[in-house]
């Protein structure tokens, strides 16, 4: 995008011609071929999350959340009560559609329909889907909706600096590292200077078009490994 120059020589952001504020993300469900997105509900997922989280003994996926990991089930439940109320962050279960199981949540938050800017967060996938399709199949669901149903302008990620493993992900998934806001909050009694990455609107349709030849069903073997990287097919579509 170039640089205009208004009446007094000044520099100014290029022009945003006839926006409209996006609509809030609808507390509807998201398919694709792996999993499911659906609206927390705890009466219905609490009894799966709570096993699936469960297979986490170490408590090694809780490091880097600002809450967790539960000792109680009472406690868990308390929390996952809160967090189906909310709006922002607005929060989903992923289901595995071949167990039919909720093997974990993420969420939208920071919603900014005015200026078209949403953040994803909350990333908490149980042991039973790490590293596998599903989770990078519920990624791609929740930026098809941010970009292709509402029309956002930026996608946002965010995490500790020190959170290696999302940092990884992010690039992944075709974030752009932006920089480090310094002692940006605190929690669980320690500083978290955060990393900042990003996706614009313009560069979705590259990234959309990775994402859609990664999960063909070609680029897998008959055990279910990759035949190609998702960030090479990624990077060779977005240009």
């Amino acid at each position: 995008m170039t640089t205009r120059i208004n009446n007094l020589g000044q520099p100014i952001g290029w022009a945003v011609a006839d926006w409209t504020p996006c609509e809030r993300p609808p507390r509807t469900p998201m398919e694709g071929g792996t999993v499911r997105l659906e609206p927390l509900d705890p009466a219905k997922h609490g009894d799966d999350l709570w096993a699936a989280f469960a297979a986490d003994e170490s408590g090694r996926m809780w490091t880097y959340l600002p809450v967790g990991p539960y000792a109680e089930r009472a406690a868990f439940d308390a929390a996952l009560a809160a967090n189906a109320k909310s709006a922002d962050p607005l929060f989903f279960t992923v289901i595995d559609l071949a167990s039919g199981k909720a093997v974990g949540f993420c969420t939208y938050l920071r919603i900014d329909p005015g200026n078209g800017v949403i953040e994803v967060g909350f990333i908490t996938f149980s042991p039973l889907m790490q590293r596998s399709t599903g989770s990078t199949e519920a990624m791609y669901l929740m930026m098809a909706r941010v970009f292709d149903e509402l029309g956002y302008r930026r996608y946002e990620w965010k995490c500790d600096t020190l959170n290696a493993p999302s940092k990884a992900a992010a690039a992944r998934l075709g974030f752009t590292y932006e920089g480090l806001f310094r002692q940006a909050v605190m929690y669980k009694g320690r500083n978290r200077d955060t990393a900042w990455f990003s996706i614009l609107d313009s560069e979705w349709p590259g990234i959309r078009a990775g994402f859609q030849a990664w999960l063909e069903p070609a680029n897998f073997d008959g055990d279910g490994r990759q035949k190609r990287a998702l960030a090479s097919m990624i990077a060779e579509r977005r240009g």
